[in-house]
């Protein structure tokens, strides 16, 4: 009997690993979301508990007094679980094979703890102790589990503290009291954050969402949500468009099918916010348009600015195919702005989280030879300068949203190494990145030295110029 209910609690622990990489990573990132600050608290303490739960039933029995430790243990993992369900249901809309799997895993775990009851009066009778005992692999597994649902805790923990210190409040310029804004890409990195700083100032955000419940609950139904714009009348006037919409393009190696994925989560949102631009009465003062500095290449030599032509390589292929899709309003008369991206600097998602957690670990490394460039901004900037080319009438095309200070990638490790307090020791040759990733790798081991010298000559002013005052600011 008691192998039945290790079965199942290992059946447990392997269906909330899934569930967390799955649904709670990969398709919601929900550690990234700025609304999900109380259930990941929620994940974080549960998952601890889970972990000293796995642990100690692979280890131990638990007689005399223990029981009642060991019975409080799984009321409060039933009460968490519970609370959990109510503070999801309140904040976003779950996907319905996470909705299967919660299910799934409620039955699981009602099945484990019923089993587990049957032995509980029997261990109760003994003297209070914890017994040693070894249930085979089920004990090792079991204790992997244990280790795994820690870590998965310790980051949730993590993620949600730094949501509690992403209450930016910028108080975003946009020239006037209030402005009416069509906006693609809400719900990622950088459009939730702006969306939220939007709706906080008091301006009018619509989104165009492929799951616009979802995203409406995501901003607290402070906002209209569309999953498409032949929900916007032709009279419906924005002051300005927005057009963030894309796939990660850090994640899975880029195979054909992941290319063309990329390619279209780019170019299918920007035609449908063309046809609508089309349509319009009245049409946009203002179009801003994401783009990134691979537009430039990775294998580019030289200070890269805004007049530089682009590189070879998919990155580049895709920025400039991107781009160029919205050239047609310029004949348009509406003003278009176009930002290359760096990496954009945030504490709650983007590039800079995974990129420290080899340095918290002690694991810091230097890619490649090191000598490339890493290009970035800080996300409080990116949302002021995106405020800004909204509200300058006299911005207008290109602009490389980096800060002027761009190290190499051994400068970034150092100056990394030395905000968390630790060794940079580790050396990671190009060659074994590009055969784990093959062209994606081109995007950490190659780099140009870009430069934002038209967004300087525009009277944009940086908060955070320079690499040092960022990772002060982050880190």
């Amino acid at each position: 009997m008691i192998e039945l209910f290790l079965n199942l609690l290992l059946v447990q622990g392997l269906l909330g690993a899934f569930d967390t990489v799955y649904h709670h990573e990969l398709t919601v990132a929900l550690p990234r979301s700025v609304t999900a600050r109380r259930e990941l608290s929620i994940h974080a303490l549960r998952a601890l508990l889970y972990g000293a739960m796995f642990f100690g039933l692979a280890w131990f029995t638990w007689h005399g007094l223990w029981v009642v430790a060991l019975v409080g243990l799984v009321l409060v993992e039933v009460g968490l679980t519970l609370w959990d369900f109510v503070v999801e249901d309140t904040t976003r809309v779950l996907p319905a094979s996470e909705r299967i799997t919660h299910t799934v895993l409620a039955i699981n775990a009602g099945a484990a703890f019923a089993l587990l009851a049957l032995h509980l009066p029997h261990w109760y009778e003994q003297a209070t102790a914890l017994v040693l005992v070894h249930y085979g692999w089920r004990s090792w597994l079991l204790s992997a589990l244990a280790l795994g649902v820690v870590i998965s805790g310790l980051r949730d923990a993590l993620a949600a503290w730094q949501l509690q210190r992403l209450d930016l409040d910028l108080g975003l310029d946009l020239g006037c009291v209030h402005k009416r804004i069509l906006v693609s890409g809400a719900t990622g990195f950088i459009g939730s954050a702006l969306v939220h700083e939007l709706l906080r100032d008091g301006h009018s955000v619509t989104v165009l969402s492929r799951r616009p419940v979802a995203a409406a609950v995501h901003f607290g139904g402070n906002l209209r949500a569309v999953r498409s714009t032949e929900a916007l009348h032709a009279h419906e006037q924005f002051d300005a468009v927005i057009n963030l919409a894309g796939a990660p393009i850090v994640g899975m190696p880029w195979s054909e099918k992941r290319r063309r994925v990329l390619l279209s989560s780019r170019l299918n949102t920007t035609e449908e916010l063309l046809r609508f631009v089309r349509r319009a009465q009245r049409p946009p003062h203002v179009w801003l348009q994401a783009s990134a500095i691979g537009y430039y290449g990775t294998k580019a030599t030289g200070t890269r600015t805004e007049e530089a032509p682009a590189g070879d390589g998919f990155a580049a292929s895709l920025c400039q195919q991107w781009e160029d899709l919205s050239s047609e309003l310029d004949a348009l008369s509406i003003r278009r702005v176009t930002l290359r991206m760096g990496l954009v600097f945030g504490r709650s998602g983007g590039a800079l989280p995974m990129m420290l957690l080899p340095f918290r670990l002690g694991l810091g490394a230097v890619l490649g030879n090191g000598r490339q460039h890493v290009g970035w901004i800080h996300l409080e900037d990116l949302l002021r300068l995106i405020a800004h080319a909204i509200a300058d009438e006299f911005m207008r095309g290109t602009f490389n949203a980096v800060a002027p200070d761009s190290p190499t990638y051994a400068q970034f490790a150092r100056a990394v190494g030395k905000a968390l307090q630790r060794p940079v020791w580790l050396h990671l040759p190009a060659g074994l990145l590009r055969g784990g990733l093959g062209e994606m790798a081109s995007l950490f081991v190659d780099g140009p030295h870009v430069m934002p010298r038209r967004l300087q000559e525009s009277g944009f002013e940086y908060r955070f110029p320079d690499l040092r005052a960022a990772l002060m600011d982050l880190s």
